[in-house]
């Protein structure tokens, strides 16, 4: 009796761990078989592992798979990672380092990107951005420390010089401010106070005299303004006349082009009678200073002859 109750416990045993073996394998797969793969190059790993966590905007969505030196570019190392499915990896996003927590390892974190870039297709390469190692941290606060001793080593030198510049400064100040310089600005002062007593008589007098200019001014100005307003009246009356007398005379000179225009034949032919009486005129001048007996005899007078020489 208890030999079968031993075997039937053995079995109900075995077929659990079978049945939880199964379950487990098949989740597994199931589970790996839902994730989506991305790739990532980095400069630094700060000990990346596979199984490291994945995060997407601070969200756990991942693990590493694989890190190890690219092969076709040594100076770099490919990380290889698996993401949940529906994750929203977009051509902006940027994979680089980081932390949970300041004691924590390092994790892979991947930025949310932008909202309207694309999505990359599973097997893409993640953009990365790469981190400060703790190395590069470490030697630049070692140059920092040294430039802060140099600095420190210049500041104090400096602060010595400008000492020894204050206390010669303050030696002045006490000179300055001594007794003998303090009685001298008393003087000085006094003899200003002095003088503005003696002057404010004089400079109230010259503000009445302004005052009394301003007034005259005033008036003057209000004369004048009257003047011009009598007279504008007047002036554009004048105005008005010239305006239409000079209207008049336009009015004028136009019918006098008019009537050029209109007789100008008639003109012309006048002008060519006008210089052909000339011409005749001049003729009959000139043949008066030839002839000057033309006018009283129609025919040359015969010569006259040369008497002999005996008579």
């Amino acid at each position: 009796m208890k030999s079968t109750e031993a075997k039937v416990g053995a079995f109900v045993v075995i077929c659990a761990a079978i049945h939880c073996g199964a379950v487990y394998s098949i989740g597994n797969v199931q589970f790996r078989g839902a994730r989506v793969p991305y790739r990532t190059y980095l400069r630094y790993a700060d000990g990346l592992e596979p199984g490291t966590q994945v995060l997407f905007g601070g969200i756990a969505v991942g693990k590493v798979t694989g890190v190890a030196p690219d092969a076709s570019d040594p100076t770099r190392i490919e990380i290889d990672l698996e993401v949940k499915p529906g994750t929203p990896v977009n051509a902006k996003s940027v994979a680089k380092l980081g932390a949970v927590s300041l004691m924590g390892g390092s994790v892979v974190s991947i930025t949310t990107g932008a909202k309207d870039a694309p999505r990359l297709a599973p097997g893409a390469v993640i953009a990365a951005e790469e981190t400060i190692s703790l190395d590069d941290t470490q030697r630049k606060l070692v140059a920092v420390a040294d430039t802060a001793q140099t600095l420190v080593t210049s500041v104090g030198t400096h602060i010595d010089d400008i000492t020894v510049d204050v206390r010669h400064l303050l030696s002045n100040l006490n000179d300055v401010t001594g007794t003998a310089n303090q009685r001298r600005v008393a003087a000085i002062l006094a003899n200003a106070d002095s003088t503005v007593a003696r002057l404010s008589p004089k400079v109230d007098q010259i503000g009445d005299e302004v005052l009394k200019l301003t007034k005259d001014a005033g008036a003057t100005l209000s004369n004048a303004d009257g003047t011009i307003t009598a007279l504008r009246e007047p002036m554009q009356a004048d105005l008005g006349e010239l305006r239409a007398a000079l209207e008049r005379a336009r009015n004028l000179i136009g019918s006098l082009q008019t009537v050029v225009r209109t007789n100008s034949d008639n003109i012309n032919e006048v002008i060519e009678n006008i210089r052909k009486a000339t011409d005749n005129l001049n003729d009959v001048t000139g043949s008066v200073k030839e002839r000057p007996w033309s006018l009283i005899r129609i025919k040359q007078p015969k010569d006259r002859k040369v008497p002999p020489k005996d008579q």
